[in-house]
């Protein structure tokens, strides 16, 4: 059996942790292999960096990473997968919508030869507004990393933590791990779990950051805005010109053409569109150009607890 590492990004979860850990616990000391469990606290402003450091002290298999402020989930796990010290790497959420009792399904399929595999909920316990957002996300998702998989991603994976090995060199703020494992890897997979109601408080992804989250994936993984740009451009073109054949040929047969201003002003108020769209989606990959530049860090660490690298 391969060794595991549990990776966890912890953002108020102080009501979760303790019952997630214990449930770990059940789960992966009969395996009968080496594990850990690391959760990596993401700037969370309630008490669940105290309770990492509780639960460090009393079990040796739980490691802790405190960053320094909230850099975001899939930047938490990033930093989580980058400080795995064993074989395979498995991913869920603190709010125990994620059974850690589905963990050996994952395992399974892993050992058919995947590299990569999802855990899809069978029925999402969420609103109608966040299950249309998550699924316009994968939608998005899955025309990046371009694999057939891409539509059943989730928060709960098991992966090869080896595959670490094909972004090592990845900076910037911007990170989508689903994204960064099509690096190293084109072998997906996904098994159907149960996905539980959340215990205690609410989900900390507003449809404004799921969809800010989905423009930056958008922009900062795939050249697609860039290409409707082109195409949106390519498409006004061919309607200026034969508006341009339509006023001439009329003119030309009838002897006038279009009188008044309205029908001008309509015509440049078109192009003056289609062109400031493209400009904005240039604006776009010039300010992802700019932050890669900067070198901002994707995380920064302040405190680690455990026996960490």
């Amino acid at each position: 059996m391969p060794t595991l590492s549990v990776l966890v990004p912890v953002y108020r979860s102080e009501g979760t942790l303790p019952g997630l850990v214990t449930r770990l616990m059940a789960v992966l000391e009969p395996l009968d292999t080496e594990f850990e469990i690391l959760l990596i606290n993401d700037g969370s402003p309630d008490r669940s960096w105290d309770l990492i450091l509780e639960l460090g002290r009393s079990n040796p298999h739980v490691r802790g990473i405190n960053l320094m402020r909230n850099f975001g989930q899939h930047n938490a796990l990033l930093c989580g997968l980058r400080a795995a010290r064993y074989d395979l790497s498995i991913t869920l959420d603190a709010d125990l919508q994620n059974p850690p009792e589905e963990i050996p399904k994952l395992l399974a399929k892993l050992a058919e030869g995947y590299d990569v595999v999802y855990g899809t909920p069978r029925q999402q316990q969420q609103g109608l507004f966040r299950n249309i957002s998550s699924w316009v996300l994968r939608g998005v998702v899955q025309s990046i990393m371009g694999v057939r998989i891409a539509a059943q991603i989730s928060a709960f994976r098991a992966c090869r933590t080896q595959l670490r090995d094909a972004f090592t060199t990845f900076q910037g703020p911007f990170v989508m791990l689903d994204v960064l494992l099509t690096w190293g890897t084109t072998r997906f997979a996904a098994v159907p779990v149960q996905h539980d109601s959340r215990p205690v408080g609410k989900s900390s992804y507003s449809l404004r950051k799921l969809f800010r989250h989905g423009f930056n994936v958008l922009t900062g993984f795939s050249t697609l805005p860039l290409k409707l740009a082109s195409w949106i451009g390519f498409f006004f073109t061919l309607f200026g010109l034969g508006v341009l054949i339509y006023v001439v040929g009329r003119y030309l047969i009838l002897g006038y053409s279009f009188p008044g201003f309205p029908f001008l002003a309509s015509i440049i108020a078109i192009f003056s569109g289609a062109q400031l769209f493209a400009l904005g989606i240039i604006g776009e990959y010039l300010a992802r150009i700019h932050f890669r530049l900067m070198e901002k860090p994707t995380y920064v660490i302040r405190d680690k607890t455990g026996d960490t690298r």
